[in-house]
């Protein structure tokens, strides 16, 4: 077995102990990972020059993570993204869920899984984080067992999946809110090169709530070009990104993120049918002991692949409702490389 695990004492949270765990590959590559909301802290990986850097933004202690508004590297459930109105109608029965942006729900609310504490198990080279959700958290039916599996190699891959029972007919979407830039921070994402391998986005409204329409990508589309030729506009201000694009059947990756200056590249590949691509507008949270020092719009994008956003509220979407005692089988795939 090449790669090892390790584990520090990192505080407490909710009165439970937080772990920073350490997933390092025999090339010394490593991702650290805590325990407290199945979050990515740092992924470490070398640059042209051979030299590593972290590709992710992360905070350097548990105290930025607790204080953290912009779900910064975690483990995002019970249902990633926005839900209308916040509700949903199962099996005859309204649940009203957290409504935390205006009248609807984003990540979850207050109940999401970005602020539980997970326990944990480490099997061989697998470090694999576990939550049990209770009936009615976040107004989500169903008890809920979730496992949520890393797993480190010697080609610098790292992968996530996701696995879930519930005791009820529930909705279920689990992704990871990781903010790339794969500069190691030295430069904005806006340099970076993108390609999503997506023809399609569901058109969105008032608040990025679907229509329910699925459109063209059209002058979204990224097919290898800069980001921040993209994003700006005739007048010369960024207009940021915040859509759910419908990957292509037929793809080899779902998408692929280069930055010349470092020479690392990132290939995603996932079993979802999409992926929300988030070019980190909002961003501002602060980091701790440091109070000039605050995450800006753009230092990172987010690649969520996921289910559709509001499919409970829009029939004419596939279905992310998860049978009582089915298993929830999904993975993500990030494979970090140079040019």
């Amino acid at each position: 077995m090449s790669t090892t695990i390790t584990r520090k004492a990192w505080g407490t949270a909710h009165g439970e102990d937080i772990y920073l765990f350490r997933l390092q590959n025999s090339a010394g590559a490593f991702v650290e990972i805590t325990n407290y909301g199945a979050t990515l802290v740092s992924i470490n990986v070398p640059d042209k020059s051979s030299k590593l850097g972290n590709v992710i933004i992360g905070f350097p202690t548990l105290e930025g993570y607790l204080n953290d508004t912009c779900y910064i590297g975690s483990t995002i459930g019970r249902y990633a993204n926005r839900i209308s109105n916040a509700r949903l109608k199962l099996d005859g029965a309204t649940y009203q869920l957290d409504a935390n942006d205006g009248i609807n729900s984003n990540h979850s609310g207050a109940g999401g899984f970005n602020s539980k504490v997970f326990g944990f198990e480490i099997n061989g080279d697998e470090l694999v984080m576990v939550l049990h959700s209770n009936d009615g958290d976040g107004g989500f039916p169903g008890n809920l067992n979730l496992r949520v599996t890393y797993q480190w190699g010697d080609d610098n891959v790292l992968n996530i999946h996701y696995k879930a029972v519930s005791d009820k007919n529930t909705f279920a979407n689990f992704t990871n809110h990781a903010y790339f830039n794969l500069s190691n921070g030295d430069l904005t994402m806006l340099d970076h090169q993108l390609n999503i391998s997506a023809k399609q986005i569901v058109a969105t409204g008032e608040n990025y709530i679907p229509t329910g329409e699925i459109v063209p990508a059209a002058d979204i589309a990224f097919q290898g070009e800069s980001i921040g030729e993209k994003l700006t506009t005739e007048s010369g201000e960024i207009k940021g990104i915040n859509s759910y694009y419908i990957l292509n059947n037929d793809r080899q990756f779902a998408a692929k993120l280069t930055d010349e200056s470092s020479g690392r590249t990132l290939t995603v590949n996932t079993s979802y049918p999409g992926m929300f691509f988030y070019t980190g507008d909002y961003l501002a949270s602060k980091y701790p002991n440091d109070n000039n020092r605050t995450c800006q719009p753009f230092e990172g994008l987010c690649l969520e692949c996921q289910h559709y956003p509001d499919s409970m509220n829009r029939p004419e979407f596939p279905s992310a409702m998860l049978p009582k005692h089915q298993v929830y089988d999904e993975y993500i795939n990030f494979k970090f490389g140079l040019i």
